[in-house]
């Protein structure tokens, strides 16, 4: 089973758009592997986001992420990184279609509301940074079989 890293940024918690983000990833049928609400410390922000070190807006990004809880979460299922990125949409909202959960929610592309893991390596560094092996759980859902 592949493994992604989620994350409701500040912007969707602040939003309310928690609920309705998990309940798109359910219904996908992604398997919900750990979740918990945090607030990213400086050296876990410049962490994820250390391939853009040195571009101009770094600084900004890394203001951001941690300016207010996030939801952190892992998802489990086949294929869960193409599928999570497909639900959410492209980064630039202007680009995001319709249906997607940044062409239906988010506003402008620096604030766009989640974020989702590029790569099987990016997710397993993205996870690590933020939680602990024993803070994920790896079952089965009955319903598995139909999915």
């Amino acid at each position: 089973m592949e493994q992604t890293f989620i994350m409701v940024k500040p912007d969707g918690v602040q939003r309310g758009l928690v609920g309705e983000i998990v309940s798109r990833l359910e219904r996908k049928g992604l398997l919900l592997c750990g979740a918990k609400l945090v607030q990213l410390t400086k050296e876990q922000a410049e962490f994820h986001y250390k391939e853009h070190e040195g571009k101009p807006f770094y600084p900004e990004l890394v203001r951001f992420i941690t300016s207010s809880p996030v939801f952190a979460m892992v998802w489990g299922g086949d294929q869960a990184i193409a599928l999570t990125r497909m639900l959410i949409g492209k980064t630039n909202v202007l680009d995001a279609a319709p249906g997607t959960i940044r062409g239906d929610f988010a506003a402008h592309t620096p604030m766009n509301l989640i974020h989702g893991s590029d790569s099987q390596e990016s997710a397993a560094r993205e996870i690590n940074n933020v939680f602990a092996a024993d803070e994920l759980l790896e079952y089965k859902k009955a319903i598995q079989t139909w999915l």
